[in-house]
């Protein structure tokens, strides 16, 4: 009777190993896909001013692609940005990147203090990119 209880945890155990490496595969495999995409982006986003400043992926349970790119502020502002956004249409990825750098700096303007350079884009691609803008050089990451 014990042995029979054993192997049949042991067929559990080794069922839900075998969907969780499943899933493990499955998940790395989309965020392969989802970071393939964001790397037709970078040429576009230095043909409008920011340049790439370090790039680094992490392969792990999920890989991950995180690049910074730093830029001019007099090269974004808001009719520059309205601009880029309306060329952009359609592509959610510059969409992102571009809509994100708009909110950071109407947001830093009501702050009233004033802007230091650099402009700074950090892009954190998994499978839920995340998008930081910097204004001036952070001090604490």
């Amino acid at each position: 009777m014990m042995d029979r209880i054993k192997k049949t945890f042991q067929e559990a155990t080794d069922a839900l190993r075998e969907q969780a490496a499943h899933l493990g595969e499955g998940a790395k495999e989309r965020s392969f896909q989802v970071i393939e995409e964001w790397l037709s982006i970078f040429p576009r986003l230095e043909g409008y001013g920011l340049e790439l400043s370090s790039f680094a992926i992490s392969v792990a349970l999920s890989p991950a692609l995180e690049a910074e790119l730093t830029g001019q502020h007099e090269h974004f502002t808001t009719e520059r940005l309205q601009e880029i956004l309306s060329q952009c249409k359609g592509n959610a990825a510059l969409t992102s990147v571009f809509t994100t750098i708009k909110t950071t700096y109407a947001l830093h303007e009501r702050t009233t203090t004033p802007l230091r350079p650099p402009l700074i884009v950090k892009i954190k691609v998994r499978l839920s990119p995340e998008i930081k803008v910097y204004l001036g050089m952070p001090l604490i990451e």
